[in-house]
This record gives C-alpha cells, sequence and structure tokens, in this order.
C-alpha cells in the first residue's frame, strides 16, 4: 500500500490527499517522524512511499498518482494536453507562490522573520496580480484551469486560492475565481482537504 508521509495541516500534504481522493488508491498516511529524514534530502513533507520507490515534491508526487491510477482525465497522456496541465501546475509552483510567501509568513504564520510592512505589501500585491493572471486566463478559457475538464492543475492551484481567500490582505473582485472557487467546492475532496478552514 502507499505511504504517504505528512501532517494533514501542510498545504502540500492536502494536495496529495486531494488527489488521492480523486483517484481512489489506497494509501496509509504517517506522521514525519525522525526516522523519515533519511526519505527527503530536503527535510520536508510530502513523501510518497510505493515500496522501494520514495518521491518527494507535491507536484511530482500528484503526477506520479494521476499515472499510477491511469487517470488520463486528471493528466492527459497526449502531450500537448498534458503540457497545458503541467504548465499551470509549475506556474502555481514558481510564480504564484513565490509571490505570496512574505505576506503569509508575516500575516498567517506571524513569523518575526517576516516583519518588513513593506516587503508584506508587495508581496501582496504581488500576490494579487497572480490570481489576476489566472481569473484572466479562466474568463477566457475556463471553467477548469485547462477549460472544460477538471485536471491535477485544478488540485494545486485550488489550494493555493484557499490560502490567498483566507490571509488577511486586500483582495480585488475577481468574478472568475469566484466561479471557480464554486465549481471546485462541488467536489467533496476540496471541501475535505482544500476549502477546509485551514490556510
Amino acid at each position: 500500500m502507499l505511504k504517504l508521509i505528512g501532517k494533514t495541516t501542510s498545504i502540500n500534504v492536502r494536495k496529495v490527499l486531494w488527489t488521492l481522493a480523486e483517484t481512489g488508491l489506497p494509501y496509509e498516511r504517517l506522521e514525519w517522524q525522525p526516522e523519515h529524514a533519511a526519505l527527503n534530502p530536503n527535510g520536508l513533507v510530502p513523501v510518497l512511499v510505493d515500496g522501494d520507490f520514495v518521491l518527494w515534491e507535491s507536484n511530482s508526487i500528484c503526477r506520479y498518482l494521476c499515472g499510477k491510477a491511469g487517470r488520463d482525465d486528471l493528466l492527459p497522456a497526449e502531450p500537448q494536453a498534458r503540457a497545458r496541465v503541467e504548465q499551470w501546475m509549475d506556474w502555481q509552483a514558481t510564480d504564484l507562490n513565490a509571490s505570496w510567501r512574505y505576506a503569509f509568513m508575516a500575516l498567517v504564520r506571524q513569523s518575526p522573520a517576516f516583519a518588513d510592512s513593506g516587503q508584506v505589501a508587495a508581496s501582496a500585491d504581488a500576490w494579487n496580480r497572480n490570481v489576476g493572471i489566472l481569473d484572466r486566463h479562466l474568463a477566457d478559457g475556463g471553467p477548469f484551469a485547462v477549460g472544460g475538464q477538471f485536471t491535477v492543475a485544478d488540485i494545486v492551484l485550488g489550494l493555493s486560492l484557499n490560502r490567498w481567500l483566507m490571509t488577511p490582505i486586500g483582495h480585488p473582485r475577481f468574478a472568475a475565481i469566484e466561479a471557480y472557487v464554486e465549481l471546485l467546492l462541488e467536489r467533496p475532496a476540496y471541501r475535505e482537504f482544500g476549502r477546509n478552514g485551514i490556510a
């Protein structure tokens, strides 16, 4: 059986939990223990163990699970369709995540290392600009990230939007984002692992 290591409050673990729910793959979740440190050189969660195979990086784990389950609807096999899904997954992991880090660490985690109000404001502005990029994309080609079909890209984006909505910054009105979140809320796994009161 698959083993997923990581706590359920982690945004990246919750991506994997949502993907597991969508694929129906059986798994066991384990809390991080000191002996697990050897499994990921970064010392971070999630970590997936599938027999002798160990994988870290949440988006990579989500891709792997879609492939293992044979879910071409979540991650297409056709190269161009797959690239569209992976494009938005990579954008989430790079541009979007980089923009929110300072504001989130200051306002939600309340870390003393992130106490510069100017940098908080700049991070919030960058975060809103990136959400605006997604809003315009959804307005032009939605309702999901790659058009009419739910994919694994929507899992990683859905978790990020939940964090955006729960962080106390000014939130511009983005009609397509609002409609997108409502659409995601129709999925039980998003209600359980995404929009569940945890940023």
